[in-house]
């Protein structure tokens, strides 16, 4: 009866072993993702009066897990009878960050023509506020739910001929891991200018050491957002062409004497391109044939 009680809780910590070292590896492949995932909250997080930038965020981090608890056993489901289909959802996913990526790059170099709606002299009620933040609130969690999919399925693609056990823990510690990463380093990323205004007051002196540091966190926000959204266009060239290049034979031959971060950077952005001229290419005719 011992015996058996001990040889059970051996399996239990070989499973665990091989959970955290499959972990290591899944959570290293969405390592690109997880840039851009930061790079879009913390953007969008961003920008609410200081006293709700926090209500704001963990109202987005519940929607966030939420989009995991939804997507999981979809995933689960499709590695046990569908297995095939992970892969394919993998590249369709890969092409998605590839325009993704490409798109932001045309917008750098091209930038497009937005709108511009006439502000009113009055200020915004305390309901229009809410609903403001309740509209932005739902626009990031639709985004971070694209965003969920890929990390889920590129995680899961790295197990897939692990046992169906290991996948499901080592996926779910991913996701996890996920969620409570980007919006905990995104909590302190929006929070970084109240720390620096925090600083400044902190004496009456003007150009105490304080005051230094504190106008240092204030003006460094918006170019740390605007850093991890270049890094964040990188990595999902390199994320993307790292799913063509290890799942499509053509790729992963080309140019094997390349270092494969190269290989797989040109990769993605050359299908990111073809399918952003591929879309526009699609939407002008739409546009055309309902006008």
């Amino acid at each position: 009866m011992a015996s058996g009680f001990f040889a059970i809780l051996d399996d239990v910590a070989a499973l665990l072993d091989d959970v955290a070292a499959m972990s290591k590896i899944a959570t290293k492949k969405t390592a690109g993702i997880l840039g851009d995932d930061l790079a879009v909250n913390a953007e969008k997080a961003s920008g609410f009066v200081s006293q709700r930038e926090l209500p704001v965020l963990w109202a987005i981090t519940k929607g966030s897990l939420l989009n995991k608890i939804i997507i999981l056993p979809i995933a689960f489901l499709l590695s046990a009878f569908l297995p095939w289909a992970v892969t394919l959802v993998l590249v369709l996913g890969g092409i998605y960050l590839a325009f993704e990526g490409a798109e932001k790059i045309h917008e750098f170099f091209v930038p497009h023509e937005h709108a511009h709606i006439a502000a009113e002299a009055k200020p915004m009620t305390k309901k229009e506020i809410l609903e403001l933040e309740k509209s932005k609130v739902k626009s990031a969690i639709v985004t971070d739910f694209i965003l969920s999919i890929e990390i889920v399925i590129i995680a899961l693609g790295a197990v897939i001929k692990e046992p169906l056990v290991t996948q499901i823990a080592v996926v779910s510690v991913v996701a996890l891991l996920a969620t409570v990463g980007v919006y905990g380093i995104v909590a302190l990323i929006v929070r970084m200018d109240e720390f620096g205004t925090r600083l400044i007051n902190l004496n009456e002196d003007e150009n105490s050491i304080s005051d230094k540091i504190g106008r240092f966190f204030v003006n460094a926000l918006p170019k740390v957002i605007k850093a991890l959204s270049v890094i964040g266009t990188i990595a999902l060239l390199l994320v993307s062409g790292g799913i063509f290049v290890h799942n499509i034979d053509f790729f992963h031959h080309l140019l094997p004497s390349v270092p494969s971060i190269i290989v797989e950077f040109v990769v993605g952005l050359v299908v990111g391109f073809i399918a952003l001229l591929l879309f526009n290419g699609a939407k002008k005719l739409f546009k055309r044939k309902s006008s």
